[in-house]
């Protein structure tokens, strides 16, 4: 079974579609959103699907209330879960079809004890096409996985690695490369689809700069950024 957990904050735009996609999957899977304190509707969406005739998975849907920041937030949802696999999702991307399909085919195999999908922005625009080859080339040399890329890993293999590093930023990386040091993360394709929505309200250019800048600081150990560079956008 997967363990699917999306940690959500003031996510009302872009979560609806998430789980629309979501549920559409087929397979054995439970899902856990955590929630950081939302002031929107984030909460009553959840609640919403969780009793609706749409969800396939009507009785393992769970909404559970966490100290806001994603390290926290996903490290409590993988405390409850009870998969072979934990799946973080971002409440903004949408999962490939077949995803569940293809995690309980890897689920015999005890080589694969990690990995995530390649990347794709949703709409045309070119540059944000630019980003995701970027960043693409980026995990395939390093295998560093970013959370918006939904990060897989079976369940014991993650508590034998102490889950997500309590830091406010980059905890997605800080715990990549504790995985790199033991497993090969496997990337597949077809990619997850992140709602655009956040960098084109930050601007297309700004938002290319933000992620050359945290790809460069990853890499090369640049000085820490600062936590403002890593400001919520809704």
């Amino acid at each position: 079974m997967v363990s699917v957990v999306i940690p959500t904050y003031n996510e009302e735009k872009a979560l609806p579609e998430t789980l629309q996609v979501l549920f559409r999957q087929t397979g054995d899977y439970e899902v856990i959103v955590v929630d950081g304190g939302s002031t929107d509707r984030t909460r009553a969406i959840v609640s919403e699907f969780a009793l609706s005739p749409q969800s396939s998975a009507l009785s393992t849907v769970r909404l559970l209330s966490s100290p806001k920041g994603r390290a926290i937030q996903m490290n409590a949802g993988a405390k409850v879960a009870k998969g072979e696999w934990l799946l973080f999702l971002h409440a903004d991307t949408l999962l490939p079809i077949c995803a569940m399909q293809r995690l309980s085919q890897l689920e015999a195999d005890p080589k694969i004890q990690a990995g995530g999908f390649m990347h794709q922005f949703s709409g045309n625009d070119w540059r944000l096409r630019c980003i995701s080859f970027l960043d693409n080339f980026r995990c395939v040399r390093s295998r560093i996985i970013y959370g918006d890329q939904a990060l897989f890993v079976r369940r014991t293999f993650f508590e034998r690695l102490g889950g997500f590093p309590n830091q406010p930023i980059l905890e997605d990386v800080a715990f990549c490369e504790k995985v790199i040091k033991e497993a090969d993360p496997l990337l597949l394709f077809p990619p997850v689809i992140t709602d655009a929505r956040k960098f084109l309200k930050m601007g297309v250019w700004r938002s290319f700069i933000r992620v050359l800048l945290i790809i460069l600081h990853v890499e090369f150990r640049l000085p820490v950024l600062p936590r403002a560079f890593f400001q919520d956008i809704r």
